[in-house]
C-alpha cells in the first residue's frame, strides 16, 4: 500500500518513450536497445517513484497532514496508523538504496555525470515532503514532477542508449512531463479543501480550484497537440497512434471541466493514469515501426 504500485506507470511510461525515441536515428529499432541500459533506468525510474511514496506517507504522516478526517484518497501508513513512522522511513531508505545500486552501471559504464542527475532525484524526492521547508508544500511539486518524471526520465533514458538527446527525445520528455504534472494535478483538486485545512498550501491551493482545472486540461492536451511535432523532427508518421489517448482521456476532461470533486475525482486519477499509459504505449510503438 505503501509504495502506491497504481503511481508506478508514471515511472515506467518515460522511460519507455525515451528508449524509443533514441532508436528513431540508428533506423535499427529494437536490434539498437542495449537492454541492461534500459533495465536499469527501468529500475531507477521505479524505486525512486516508490522511495518518493514512502517519504511522502512518512513525511505527511508525522506533520498530521494526511489527517484521516480531512483526507479523501487512499488510506496513508502513517496518516492511518497502519504502520510506524519508524518502519515507513526504512522502506524509504531501501528504496532510495535500490535507486542508487541501479543507478551505479550507468554511472560506471555510461556517463559519470548521471550520478548528479541522481543524486539531484534523491534529494527531490525526499524534499519534496520532507525537511524543514518542503516545496511541495510550497507549489512547487508540480514543477518537481514535471522535471524529473518527465525532461530527465525521458530524456535521460534516450541519453544512456546514445549518449546524446534528439528532438523527438526532448519533445516526447515535454509530453511526458505534461501527463506526469497532470496526475498530480488531479490528486491536489481532490484533496485541495483538506489540504487548505491543513496548511499544505499545493499549487491547487495557490491558484484555485477554477484554474486548476484548467491547468489540468491544458497538460491533457498540449502532449497531443505535440504529436505531429514528432513527425517533423524525422519519427516516422506511425507515431501518431498517440492520438489514440485522445479517446482513453476525453472522459477525464469532461469530467474536470464539469466541476467534479472529492471523491468523484477518484475515477478521473485512474483516467488520467491510463491516459499516461496510452499515450506512451503507442507513441513507443509508432517510433519503433521504422520502414
Amino acid at each position: 500500500m505503501g509504495a502506491r504500485p497504481r503511481t508506478l506507470p508514471a515511472a515506467v511510461a518515460p522511460v519507455l518513450v525515451g528508449t524509443a525515441a533514441a532508436t528513431v536515428d540508428s533506423g535499427d529499432s529494437l536490434d539498437a536497445v542495449i537492454w541492461w541500459r534500459f533495465a536499469c533506468a527501468l529500475a531507477v525510474a521505479v524505486f525512486v517513484q516508490v522511495a518518493t511514496n514512502y517519504a511522502n506517507d512518512y513525511s505527511d504522516g508525522i506533520r498530521g497532514t494526511d489527517d484521516p478526517k480531512d483526507r479523501l484518497g487512499p488510506p496513508r501508513l502513517v496518516g492511518n496508523g497502519l504502520a510506524s513512522a519508524s518502519a515507513v522511513k526504512k522502506a524509504m531508505i531501501v528504496s532510495f538504496g535500490l535507486t542508487v545500486a541501479a543507478g551505479v552501471p550507468l554511472v560506471i559504464f555510461v556517463d559519470w555525470r548521471l550520478g548528479l542527475v541522481g543524486v539531484a532525484a534523491v534529494a527531490a524526492g525526499w524534499f519534496y515532503t520532507g525537511g524543514p521547508k518542503p516545496y511541495g508544500y510550497a507549489g512547487f511539486g508540480e514543477l518537481f514532477v514535471f522535471v524529473f518524471f518527465g525532461l530527465v526520465a525521458t530524456i535521460g533514458s534516450a541519453w544512456i542508449q546514445t549518449e546524446s538527446a534528439n528532438g523527438i527525445a526532448i519533445t516526447a520528455g515535454v509530453a511526458m512531463g505534461c501527463l506526469a504534472t497532470a496526475l498530480l494535478v488531479i490528486n491536489n483538486l481532490r484533496d485541495i479543501r483538506g489540504d487548505m485545512a491543513s496548511r499544505k498550501v499545493t499549487l491547487a491551493v495557490r491558484i484555485g480550484e477554477h484554474r486548476t482545472r484548467i491547468l489540468y486540461v491544458v497538460l491533457l492536451v498540449v502532449p497531443v497537440l505535440l504529436i505531429p511535432a514528432y513527425v517533423v523532427l524525422g519519427a516516422p508518421p506511425t507515431v501518431a497512434l498517440g492520438f489514440i489517448s485522445v479517446v482513453v482521456g476525453r472522459q477525464a476532461v469532461v469530467d474536470v471541466l464539469g466541476g467534479a470533486g472529492g471523491p468523484v475525482l477518484l475515477p478521473v486519477l485512474g483516467r488520467t493514469a491510463r491516459t499516461q499509459m496510452v499515450y506512451a504505449g503507442f507513441v513507443t510503438l509508432g517510433l519503433l515501426l521504422q520502414f
